[in-house]
């Protein structure tokens, strides 16, 4: 897009942020829940006298909740209306975070941010498919998202120094704070949000075979990857065996659906697929980044709670950049360069931090941690963007789900990832051991994101237009993204239906 073009575009109005911040404030709520628990484990422990498998289950409770049933919830809010979805189920998120609080035995707890976990499912591709078909494809929509994405990164950073601040008074805490919270965006969306339609009325049922299966292969992918670190090898591979043949059954299904719940046709898309494979890549090195250096900082270096969460607050810096920077940077450079760069910022921060000594300063570590606040601010909201862009509006919310299924699962395999090695390389508990394994387990997050960097490079295809400028292959010029009249007749028939460009 040109500048020129990108300065007649309408700003946002007061209308448009009123919404915006309406689903910011939901995304907002689920980070901050998120990290806050991270915080907190240690106080759930000791006060429920958790056993430390039980304890992985408070987090892995939520995992599967939310990526088992993301693409349900995506499928559900095309079907039956996106701000009734949002809405329920932001509902339901409120009371079971409060039940959460209220837990005085550890099944109590597990049950209730399993609930959580499926509410944040059906909840967040709501709100976001909300954003995309509120907001026209171009600018608008792109400021929308990277404000959005950079909301829900302020979310998790925030959380962090919260958490600790809340768990240091009482843990429950962590559980009814983000009940005030949602009250307060429970009302503001009932207020501010408009009535969505059902874009799909005609055919509007769930297809719950494909639900059921899909659901069932995700939780048994998660549980597999989750608990391979703390399982014989024979179980992990019954399982994700178990999970790889339910996706088989899934997949059968859907080709046979008249309505199914996820249209393969959509994979047609080289951009949505890649901006997928890389989300997941991406959330893996990320999270298992910070999950190693949590343990460096507490276990081999002492550091109490609440000082981890200040140390790691600077990767929040992405919370200011997606909203300020990115969105001049994606019309100038474009998507697709903006994420390889992000990622390979990601790279750069996860080599420095490979060598870390044992008594490495807090100034040693600090360009990691902003390089990697700045690769995911450049990274997050364009991947974002382009998972949902040139997507029909009636399969918005599947996009979405699509998208956040991805970062879900990817997080837990570099969870489960970065766990594995940094046990398998830790001969003992002293010091030198220890660091051993946390050198070891680094190079799962640079494995990862080098990885996510060749997937996202390989949309970087380049082709020469007639007046000799250079086009990236999945970013059309401003004029060719409005000439779909004057193509269509060239399409098939299944190309008028699935929204992908005509054939060359």
């Amino acid at each position: 897009m040109s500048e020129q073009k990108a300065a007649v575009v309408t700003p946002l109005g007061a209308r448009d942020w009123g919404v915006l911040l309406v689903l910011c404030g939901a995304i907002f709520l689920e980070g901050i829940d998120v990290a806050m628990l991270n915080v907190a484990l240690p106080s759930i422990r000791a006060d429920l006298g958790l056993s430390t498998g039980s304890l992985q289950w408070v987090m892995s409770a939520y995992v599967l909740g939310y990526g088992g049933f993301m693409l349900v919830g995506g499928r559900a809010a095309d079907l039956f209306g996106r701000r009734r979805m949002f809405v329920l189920w932001l509902a339901v998120f409120l009371v079971f975070s409060g039940l959460g609080g209220f837990a005085t035995e550890g099944w109590m707890l597990i049950t209730a941010r399993f609930v959580t976990g499926v509410a944040a499912a059906f909840m967040t591709p709501a709100g976001l498919s909300i954003i995309t078909t509120g907001f026209e494809e171009g600018p608008r929509r792109n400021k929308a998202l990277l404000v959005y994405s950079g909301t829900a990164a302020g979310g998790f950073s925030i959380g962090l120094v919260v958490g600790g601040l809340l768990a240091s008074v009482d843990w429950r805490w962590v559980f009814f704070a983000p009940v005030v919270l949602s009250a307060l965006i429970l009302l503001a969306a009932l207020v501010l949000v408009p009535e969505s339609p059902r874009p799909d009325r005609a055919g509007g049922r769930l297809d719950l075979a494909g639900g059921l299966t899909i659901t069932a292969a995700i939780l048994l992918l998660v549980v597999g990857v989750e608990r391979a670190g703390h399982t014989s090898l024979a179980w992990t591979l019954g399982t994700v065996v178990a999970g790889l043949a339910a996706l088989a059954a899934f997949v059968v299904i859907e080709r046979r659906s008249p309505a199914p719940l996820v249209r393969l046709g959509i994979f047609r898309s080289g951009a949505l697929v890649r901006a997928n494979v890389v989300g997941l890549l991406f959330a893996a090195g990320f999270f298992g980044f910070q999950f190693l250096v949590v343990l460096y900082l507490q276990e081999l270096r002492g550091w109490s709670a609440l000082e981890t969460s200040f140390a790691m607050i600077v990767i929040g810096i992405d919370a200011i950049l997606s909203p300020v920077l990115v969105p001049g940077l994606v019309a100038r450079f474009g998507n697709a360069r903006l994420i390889v760069g992000g990622l390979l910022l990601a790279s750069l921060s996860y080599a420095l931090f490979v060598p870390v000594g044992a008594d490495w300063t807090y100034a040693a570590m600090v360009p990691s941690l902003l390089l990697l606040g700045v690769a995911f601010s450049l990274a997050y909201g364009p991947l974002t963007i382009v998972a949902t862009e040139g997507v029909k509006e009636e399969e918005q919310g599947l996009a979405g789900g699509l998208l956040y299924t991805s970062f879900q699962f990817g997080a837990a395999l570099g969870l489960s990832a970065a766990a594995t090695v940094n046990v398998a390389a830790t001969a003992s508990d002293s010091p030198g051991a220890l660091l051993d394994g946390y050198r070891a387990a680094l190079w799962v997050p640079l494995v990862a994101a080098l990885l996510a960097t060749l997937v996202s490079g390989s949309g970087l295809r380049r082709r020469r237009s007639a007046g000799g400028h250079v086009i990236v292959a999945g970013e059309p010029p401003a004029e060719d993204r409005t000439s779909d009249a004057r193509t269509s007749d060239a399409r098939t028939p299944d190309d008028r239906t699935s929204g992908l460009p005509a054939a060359p």
